[in-house]
């Protein structure tokens, strides 16, 4: 299978490299620079590396802000399972970075394409890639439209559902109707910023802010056990 050209990745990401060098290794296996040693093509080892530390960073700190009250345990314990391999295929499955994989030909025969702990790799050496040639800020709006979406996707396995909670207890004590309703949203566009409320009966029982809808009335539910003594 032939790779797709990297400009089209480009522009399907909005992203742009002054370095195409660097984008072009991210996306080369040792497997194909084993194949054309005469070349001297960098493969994305090193970039993998870079990379891995710069997911750590950038989830830690979407982490520390979506959830001001989470204790360090329970962060550590979510970026641990974001940041690992099965989330990290998952990404580059959804990106499609498969198609643009340069693979030896053994590699390529062997189901390399689809290997998980090489698109684990080349995800990881893509954040890499990025990083260098354009910053941490490149790399944050990358994560925003691509990545952090997903951990909302999967984040109630990740975390305790504070709203299914509040929802059984509310019930369970026959309290009335549970209505959340976003009061606020301030910040620019790239770092939007939302402030929930969640009301039992006409009262209201907590405020969340969080960085999306969702985490915002999950810090609200959150809120609202806690007044209860409950978490």
């Amino acid at each position: 299978m032939n790779s797709l050209p990297l400009s089209q990745l480009c522009t399907k990401l909005e992203v742009s490299f002054s370095e195409l060098s660097l984008l072009k290794a991210a996306f080369t296996h040792s497997s194909f620079r084993n194949e054309h040693k005469r070349d001297q093509i960098q493969d994305n080892e090193r970039l993998e590396f870079l990379g891995d530390a710069v997911l750590e960073l950038c989830v830690s700190r979407y982490l520390y802000r979506e959830l001001p009250e989470a204790p360090e345990g329970e962060l550590t314990r979510m970026r641990s399972a974001i940041v690992c391999e099965p989330s990290l295929v998952a990404a580059a499955k959804n990106l499609d970075f498969p198609r643009y994989l340069r693979l030896g030909k053994g590699e390529e025969l062997s189901g390399g394409r689809e290997r998980p702990s090489l698109l684990a790799d080349v995800f990881e050496a893509f954040i890499g890639a990025l990083f260098l040639d354009r910053g941490l800020d490149a790399v944050e709006d990358f994560m925003t439209r691509h990545f952090y979406p997903r951990i909302e996707i999967i984040g109630e396995h990740l975390h305790r559902d504070y709203k299914t909670l509040l929802q059984e207890y509310v019930q369970k004590q026959g309290l009335g109707t549970l209505v959340y309703e976003i009061t606020a949203e301030r910040g620019p566009a790239h770092d939007r910023e939302f402030v929930a409320n969640v009301m039992i009966a006409g009262e209201v029982w907590g405020e969340g802010v969080g960085h999306s809808k969702k985490a915002a009335e999950q810090n609200a539910a959150r809120k609202a056990l806690q007044r209860q003594s409950f978490t």
